[in-house]
């Protein structure tokens, strides 16, 4: 058993710190807002994750999990330090580590004080969670040294998340790989041990390539996505179907099924953030990503796709009731930073369409985020006297929605599937008129 540290108590230091937890480490999860601590010692969860709540109450339950807002408190009790703070977008497309390094000075501090009351040298851990710019972790070493004192040992490693949003606790318990970058034999047997109940491959390198494997792993995810968008507009061309296309392709190992889905393009607190820092990266270090702007470009361009489906089904979208199912930017979560659903409505109340929302999640983010659209707690009641129905995150729920219902209530018989959930064949019995995304439908 370790005694592990997480500072940050968002989607990933959060599920981090009660995963952890779980495989039998003590923890200590910190926050500097104290609102959230209290929120989640009540067992409210910040944020909707499955099974998180009950993660949280089983560890707490059994004494492995704490949550404090002091930076002091977890550091005298924590041999590894994970830093899991937010690095939102920056101006000029890089990432804003305001966070990181406040952080590593808090630290630092509080290991101030850890040593006076050790009285003796003491060795910490600290660990880049949060998806950092390669070149971090000599920021974060060089800020240590500067500011924490002569008697404390420490190392600087990078172990980056990969976690989607809706899969969170699955994502880290059965993980595809662990990437580790350290700089001493004594990280590697930590993160050996603390990694020991796994069976998932320990991919161990240099801190500077871990922390580049994950802007580049999430790039390459986006490009194919983009790929798959590019070649859903050349079926639509053309008469053929983009859902067979990717399956046809998708069987071939060397590209696999996954991230096949043509659509509305990506979106969340990752990928954006991510794919415009490694270009802001490569432009840095002068090699311009050229490939990676194109692949931001096209993803920007399907939620234009979108409304032109919008307007060649009404004609004129001012004054039309419109209503939209799906504003988390994917199923099983609450969070719509950078949705391109979200974006979608916006695009769509600017040509004056009157928007009704529903998402099964998601409702009271959306109703901060788009006052100017009518948001509703019921789906049948979104569709009611509506011209049409857009559908923008693959919700399972959506599936079993009574359309003949639903045909009973709208004005219009119009549905646009922005991610080819979907089953056209069904709603055209119902006498819908469906579109999808790459279709000839």
């Amino acid at each position: 058993m370790k005694k592990i540290g997480v500072v940050g108590a968002g989607h990933v230091g959060l599920v981090t710190a009660g995963c952890f937890a779980s495989m039998g480490h003590s923890v200590i999860c910190a926050d500097n807002d104290s609102a959230k601590i209290s929120q989640i010692r009540d067992f409210r969860m910040p944020f909707y994750e499955p099974g998180l709540e009950d993660l949280v109450r089983q560890t707490v339950g059994c004494g492995r999990l704490s949550f404090t807002t002091s930076i002091s408190e977890l550091a005298l009790g924590s041999e590894v330090i994970f830093i899991a703070v937010g690095t939102p977008p920056a101006d000029g497309g890089g990432a804003d580590l305001s966070y990181v390094e406040n952080v590593t000075v808090e630290i630092a501090r509080a290991l101030v004080d850890t040593e006076r009351k050790h009285g003796d040298p003491v060795y910490r851990l600290i660990v880049e969670k949060s998806t950092v710019p390669v070149l971090t972790g000599e920021w974060v070493k060089r800020t240590l040294a500067l500011l924490a004192p002569t008697g404390i040992e420490f190392d600087v490693a990078a172990n980056p998340e990969f976690l989607r949003e809706g899969n969170a606790i699955a994502d880290f318990m059965n993980p595809d790989r662990i990437v580790v970058g350290v700089e001493s034999d004594r990280a590697k047997r930590i993160f050996e041990e603390i990694y020991s109940p796994m069976e998932a491959p320990i991919v161990v390198t240099d801190v500077k390539s871990a922390e580049i494997i994950k802007h580049a792993s999430n790039s390459f995810l986006a490009l194919k996505i983009s790929y798959i968008n590019a070649i859903s507009r050349i079926c639509e061309k053309v008469g053929a179907d983009i859902s067979k296309v990717s399956e046809g392709m998708g069987y071939d190992r060397r590209i696999g099924k996954d991230f096949l889905d043509a659509g509305i393009g990506w979106g969340g607190s990752c990928f954006p953030k991510d794919v415009s820092a490694f270009i802001k990266i490569a432009e840095d270090l002068g090699c311009p990503f050229n490939l990676l702007k194109e692949v931001e470009r096209i993803n920007r361009e399907q939620r234009l796709l979108v409304l032109r489906k919008a307007r060649d089904l009404l004609w004129n979208l001012r004054g039309k009731p419109v209503s939209v199912y799906g504003l988390s930017f994917k199923p099983d979560t609450d969070d719509i930073r950078q949705s391109p659903a979200v974006e979608i409505v916006r695009l769509l109340l600017a040509e004056g369409a009157r928007v009704r929302c529903y998402d099964p999640q998601a409702m009271e983010n959306v109703r901060r985020e788009l006052p100017d659209a009518t948001c509703c707690d019921d789906p049948y009641e979104a569709a009611r006297n509506s011209s049409l129905l857009i559908f923008l995150t693959a919700w399972k729920e959506f599936e079993s929605l009574d359309f003949g219902r639903i045909k009973n209530l709208v004005s219009m018989p119009y549905i646009i599937d922005g991610r080819n959930f979907l089953n056209a064949a069904e709603l055209e019995k119902y006498g819908f008129i469906y579109r999808g995304i790459g279709k000839n439908t």
